[in-house]
């Protein structure tokens, strides 16, 4: 019998064994391979159609990112209001999104409706019709967003990082205008759709509680045609041209009583050695609450509400980012405080104690995203996505675990240092 008088043995998170659940892989009659994760823990499910359709593969600003919108706004058979009812008479979520380098479209819905719902998924995905009056709404509707957000310091901020970080004509530092936006035009969107969205580059993630015949209901609305023809996407190469000047500082909205400080610098992608090295420190450094840039700018000096850093996930290249929003007449302060954080990493080992502490943090972070089927098939998507495997997520794992304190400050001194970080004040 238990002692329910005496405490369990405490476990620290670094103590477990994670692993990653497996997927099962199946292809469909045209060869669209459809990755599977189930669950039966709740009666739900985790639809995603994964295409190259982001922002890397547009020749005109913003062509990737409209179409991704409007799939969904009218087809040949019914209009935005009537797709956008029916799926929630079924009281599922539809939802769209694009990216740099992927555009995607998910099914959130009960398992029982998941037969009633692929018609309508199917409909969205290889019959829009990119009405005119959907586009010209759109269109407005846009402007008037980026109008509004242009007077906030933390979007301008953050536009211009990016582009002093990979350059303004690359798909990661483009920006959205007023005048990309007007000149869109429904034959632009068809003809990238079509490019793009077809069979031959359709990736199928789901997860859940799934039916017992969903590989035949897939096959019968995705798998039993060459839809939208056979081109396949070849992602192209496109150079990156940071900017030379690394001090800016923008006056954006002179009645505002606080700005906005993103300090960056470019750093190599997930697949260089140093990546998952890189995640532990900047945990440290900027990464989560109990961070230093957090204990000392927001803790001890008051300066902000909260600071953050973080890595850029991006395929072709990555960065660091710091930011955060502070009073105006601290954003001089906070850059300093910044780079003291920075030296103090590259001239002091991390006491044992705060190592363990962001380890526990990390594992635990992990532990976390991997409560369910949809987290998990979340984190295979990105595995798969980037041409990774399981070997690397247990390689950062790893990582975590049994780096030293020595090798981080030996990553410090070569990435913390403050002639190769790109400063930018909005106030």
């Amino acid at each position: 019998m238990i002692n329910r008088s005496q405490a369990p043995a405490i476990k620290d998170a670094v103590d477990f064994d994670i692993t990653l659940k497996p997927y099962e892989l199946f292809k469909l009659d045209n060869g669209i391979p459809v990755y599977v994760v189930r669950s039966e823990e709740q009666e739900t499910v985790q639809l995603e159609l994964v295409f190259p359709a982001g922002s890397w593969y547009e020749t005109e600003n913003l062509v990737a990112s409209a179409t991704n919108f409007l799939m969904k706004n009218g087809t040949s058979k019914h209009s935005a209001l009537q797709v956008n009812e029916m799926a929630e008479y079924f009281g599922a979520y539809l939802n769209r999104n694009c990216y740099h380098e992927n555009a995607t479209y998910t099914l959130h819905c009960l398992t029982k409706h998941t037969a009633e719902l692929l018609p309508i998924l199917q409909e969205v995905v290889l019959d829009p019709a990119f009405p005119e009056e959907e586009l010209a709404i759109f269109s407005q509707n846009m402007k008037q967003k980026l109008a509004v957000n242009l007077q906030k310091c933390e979007f301008v901020a953050n536009r211009h990082i990016d582009k002093y970080l990979f350059g303004e004509f690359h798909p990661y530092g483009r920006v959205s205008s007023m005048e990309a936006y007007d000149a869109l035009q429904t034959e632009s969107l068809r003809a990238f759709y079509q490019r793009h969205y077809n069979y031959a580059n359709c990736k199928i993630f789901i997860a859940g509680n799934l039916p017992e015949n969903i590989i035949p209901l897939l096959n019968q609305y995705f798998g039993s045609t060459l839809w939208n023809g056979e081109t396949s996407t070849i992602r192209p190469e496109l150079p990156i041209l940071p900017a030379e000047e690394k001090k800016f500082r923008i006056f954006n909205d002179e009645n505002g009583v606080q700005g906005a400080v993103r300090i960056a610098r470019p750093f190599p992608n997930r697949y260089h050695p140093d990546f998952p090295k890189m995640l532990v420190l900047n945990t440290i450094f900027g990464g989560y609450f109990g961070s230093r840039l957090m204990s000392n700018i927001r803790e001890e000096k008051g300066y902000t509400y909260g600071i953050h850093s973080q890595l850029y996930n991006f395929r072709q290249a990555s960065a660091i980012n710091i930011s955060t929003e502070a009073g105006r007449d601290v954003c001089e302060a906070t850059l300093t405080e910044v780079y003291k954080e920075m030296d103090r990493l590259q001239k002091e080992e991390i006491p044992e104690e705060e190592l363990s502490l962001v380890r526990n943090f990390m594992i635990g972070s992990i532990l976390g995203d991997l409560d369910g089927a949809f987290q998990v098939i979340q984190r295979w998507k990105n595995l798969i996505l980037n041409d990774l495997d399981e070997n690397y997520f247990h390689n950062n794992i790893k990582t975590i675990k049994t780096i030293t304190a020595a090798e981080l400050q030996q990553l410090a001194q070569q990435y913390y240092n403050r002639e190769d970080f790109y400063e930018l004040i909005v106030i």
